[in-house]
């Protein structure tokens, strides 16, 4: 069986590692194994966080269109379940920019759920 000559490959991978830990502190920036070493837990927190930051954000939407609705003399339990029995799709991303930005809009979304749950 033939050599196999690695070095080349070998110092591309280690190079583009340190290339990927370029500023972070101590010798994670400097050293291939602690660069290494860096590199997953960076990337295990990466992947997680992806995940948390939809949590994160519907969290917020929530919290906005409680306000909101509160304003407005409602829960967001209220809320949201007069617009599902008003058969309104609106998802909380939307809602919760509408209620920021818009209002009067929201104030019309509120009367419909009020209506509906009247009804």
């Amino acid at each position: 069986m033939s050599r196999v000559k690695r070095s080349v490959h070998a110092r591309k991978k280690r190079r583009a590692t340190l290339e990927r830990a370029k500023g972070y502190r101590g010798d994670a920036h400097k050293s291939y194994r602690k660069a290494k070493e860096a590199l997953l837990k960076a990337d295990t927190y990466a992947y997680r966080d992806r995940r948390n930051r939809k949590r994160d954000f519907r969290r917020l939407w929530i919290t906005r269109i409680n306000a909101a609705a509160r304003q407005e003399g409602l829960t967001y339990g209220q809320f949201m379940h007069g617009l599902k029995l008003a058969e309104v799709e609106v998802d909380r991303k939307i809602l919760a920019d509408i209620a920021v930005r818009d209002p009067e809009t929201f104030r019309r979304f509120v009367e419909r759920s009020r209506e509906a749950a009247a009804a």
